[in-house]
């Protein structure tokens, strides 16, 4: 017994001292630790299937150029050697005689050639079928039967197999985007003494009733003499073989082209394997499947400028290496070509070309940013302003929420374009983009805030409460017939007692669902559907995505363009027009956002030689002349009345005039004023124009000058003016601005008014509400 009380008391010791000890906290498995951050670290030091593929392509592309290099130099050493330049086609020159593509010398005092051509070339392009089936059919050019001796032997079967899916007959455009380079000597430094170039970049064919492209990768080499350009073009996945490069030039420059290959190579090879190290994976590359295997060569030729070749080289320096100094001023850079394909038999002859230099078109990309830059900025600096004078509630209940929307989804897809170009345009270009970029976030997020609290105020005005239920019908109590005693009629009779009709029972109220018992998406929609605030954000994102992939299309961001910028302020014109209020925007504030946004459109819309190269359209200046006409509209109903424009039975605001027409001043009165603000408590004093003069009577007054004027010796006046036409209304509104008298019959300056009713809505007399001003 003693021992088993004895083992009680221990457990009681020891179940009391566990219950004073704070619980030690369970500890985490290892394992599960140990995986979780073995993942984390996998995700951080991985790389995906791409970047792995993109890596295995450059080291493919190495070695084959490794393996280009060795057997061109054994060519070039006269050893043994695994590749030969194939000689030149002996029709290509009469081909190119007869389009005047082989350039000659020019005297170099009078004329010269661009060299350098560097920058994006645009022309348009006319095709022709060279296949011997089309060119035995139609003999009407000149350079037919030389065509026919350059394609004979063509493989039909074949052409049709490489020929694929692009429309060759609809591709009417054409695009060069070209960098030139000083070729390298054996020893890795420039030939500068050298008279050819390395040319290399892209060339897009553009199909005129889809705007779509083909593109078509570009290498070869310019002829600074003579301002020829010779050189391949090859769909993409298709890779270009520089070394045939001495293969198209005239057999005199055969050796001279053929030095330069070696040395571009070892170049080429040296980048590679530096980007290899430094872990640098282009993954630019396209997986869409090409669109032809027709192989192309390009042959251009310059045209002359009436520039002495000294000053030419003069003009040269200055746009690569701007100093400041005055040159000749830039001829423009044209050329012809044509784009053959013998393998498939199609021959593309490029006309009517304008060239634009890269160094040229960065400073136009910095003028361009500067001048969106400064647009925006006068931009911001005036919402802000209105903002300030619009932020009351009696100054929000004004303005138009739809304003503020369209032209913050303005703003936010400027500042989506300028980023993106800025990451597109390489070098000094982009940092000047940036400028643009970032004013038009600033005052997309300034917008979006003013649209919530505009939002948050004005959201009561379209509530409507809903119907309260019917009352619930109870049954009539059935009337109990009198009870009479029988059995002794001596006995009153007793009429029993009504009762009252029973109340019926509350509705159980149904209690809104708790946090705790909702998923996480039943939680989201509830919030969404009951907290305005969310349901705002939540709409705006979603329009803000759809808009920026609408934009991707070129039809349909022309569609947008119009349909925001003819939104600007014709929402205002609606919103005061129903309220019967004025916008209470000012007219610095509406005329220098009208020029401001007609120059960010107008810019793209009208002016041919816009940086992005957007065709003009037709309908841009109705487009500037319908903004115009709302902003001029706008301004109007600040002035004249909010609904001067429409007939009288299309009014829906009937509002109370605070500028009647008040009887002027008795002529003799010393300080010719209405009478004391109930605010300020100082004089109302008559515009001097409009007063009268002592030697005349109120009576003997010019009744043309009163009803011209609107300001009569009563009501009557009043009256009369305000139907004498547009010229009388517009005198009256504006000799009647510096007064306002209430319907309590107390009278304000106009200004001491408009301050009081920003706080409250209430006479300062007599504390009776008073109408919006």
């Amino acid at each position: 017994m003693d021992t088993n009380r004895d083992e009680e008391t221990g457990d009681a010791q020891t179940a009391q001292a566990g219950a004073q000890q704070p619980p030690q906290p369970r500890q985490r498995a290892s394992v599960p630790s140990f995986l979780f951050l073995s993942f984390v670290l996998f995700m951080l030091t991985s790389h995906n299937g791409d970047e792995f593929l993109a890596r295995h392509q450059h080291q493919d592309a190495l070695q084959n150029l490794t393996w280009q290099l060795g057997n061109y130099s054994a060519w070039m050493n006269g050893t043994e050697s695994n590749f030969t330049i194939p000689d030149r086609d002996s029709t290509l020159s009469p081909l190119l005689d007869s389009f005047k593509l082989q350039g000659v010398e020019l005297d170099p005092f009078e004329n010269s050639y661009y060299s350098n051509v560097t920058g994006f070339i645009h022309g348009t392009t006319q095709f022709h079928n060279i296949t011997p089936p089309a060119l035995t059919a139609n003999h009407s050019l000149p350079w037919m039967p030389i065509a026919e001796n350059y394609t004979q032997g063509l493989n039909m079967t074949e052409v049709l197999g490489k020929l694929g899916a692009w429309n060759w007959t609809a591709t009417g455009k054409v695009a060069l985007s070209v960098v030139e380079k000083k070729p390298l000597g054996v020893d890795g430094n420039l030939m500068s003494k050298s008279k050819l170039a390395l040319v290399h970049g892209r060339i897009e064919l553009t199909d005129v009733d889809t705007a779509e492209d083909l593109r078509l990768e570009f290498e070869g080499v310019h002829f600074l003499s003579n301002g020829s350009i010779y050189g391949f073009a090859e769909p993409n996945g298709r890779e270009i073989d520089i070394r045939l490069l001495p293969s198209l030039v005239p057999d005199s420059a055969r050796n001279e082209t053929a030095e330069i290959i070696g040395p571009e190579l070892d170049a080429r090879i040296t980048k590679l394997k530096n980007l290899i190290d430094a872990g640098v994976v282009d993954e630019s590359s396209s997986d869409d499947e090409p669109k032809t295997s027709c192989p192309f060569t390009f042959f251009g030729q310059i045209h002359s400028v009436p520039v002495p070749e000294y000053l030419m080289q003069e003009l040269e320096e200055e746009i690569q290496t701007p100093t400041g100094i005055t040159t000749a001023n830039p001829p423009p850079l044209s050329m012809t070509g044509i784009l053959v394909s013998k393998e498939c038999g199609l021959l593309y002859e490029i006309l009517d070309t304008e060239g634009l230099r890269s160094r040229t078109f960065f400073r136009k990309v910095t003028t361009y940013a500067g001048f969106s830059g400064l647009a925006y900025l006068i931009i911001l600096i005036l919402f802000s302003r209105q903002v300030e004078r619009s932020r009351t509630p009696s100054g929000v209940s004004r303005v138009s929420k739809w304003t503020s929307l369209s032209q913050a989804t303005m703003d936010s897809v400027s500042f989506a374009g300028h980023i993106t170009f800025a990451i597109l345009a390489e070098g000094r270009p982009s940092l000047s983009l940036i400028a643009p970029a970032f004013l038009a976030c600033m005052l997309f997020v300034q917008e979006a805030q003013f649209f919530a609290l505009v939002n948050q105020i004005q959201g009561p005005e379209n509530y409507t409460p809903p119907t309260p239920p019917p009352p619930a019908s109870t049954p009539s109590p059935t009337p109990t017939p009198p009870s009479t005693n029988a059995s002794d009629p001596s006995l009153p009779t007793v009429m029993p007692t009504a009762r009252p009709p029973p109340t019926p029972a509350p509705a159980a109220a149904v209690p809104p669902p708790s946090p705790q018992s909702m998923s996480f998406w039943e939680f989201l929609i509830h919030h969404i559907r009951t907290d305005p605030q969310a349901r705002l954000w939540v709409t705006l994102f979603i329009f803000l995505t759809l808009i920026v992939r609408v934009i991707l299309s070129p039809t349909l961001s022309m569609i947008f363009v119009a349909a925001t910028y003819s939104m600007i302020w014709l929402p205002q014109i609606v919103r005061s027009a129903r309220r019967g209020r004025t916008s209470g925007l000012s007219k610095e504030y509406i005329i220098g956002v009208t020029a401001c946004r007609l120059y960010s459109a107008l810019y793209f819309l009208m002016c041919p030689r816009n940086v992005l190269e957007v065709e003009p359209r037709s309908w841009a200046p109705f487009l500037a002349f319908f903004v115009i006409f709302q902003a001029a509209l706008l301004m109007l109903q600040d002035t004249i009345g909010p609904s001067f424009f429409l007939p009288a039975r299309f009014k829906e605001a009937k509002i109370y005039d605070y500028h009647p027409p008040l009887p002027l001043p008795d002529a003799e009165s010393p300080d010719q004023s209405l009478g004391d603000c109930a605010i300020c408590m100082d004089a109302i004093h008559v515009d001097p124009a409009l007063r009268q003069r002592a030697p005349r009577k109120s009576n003997e007054y010019p009744e043309e000058k009163k009803s011209a004027l609107g300001l009569g010796a009563g009501s009557s006046a009043g009256a009369g003016a305000m139907s004498s036409g547009l010229l009388s209304a517009v005198g009256n509104a504006s000799a009647r601005k510096s007064y306002s008298l209430a319907p309590c019959h107390h009278l304000f300056h106009t200004e001491c008014l408009e301050k009081w009713l920003a706080i409250k809505n209430i006479c300062p007399h007599c504390r009776r509400p008073l109408p919006p001003l």
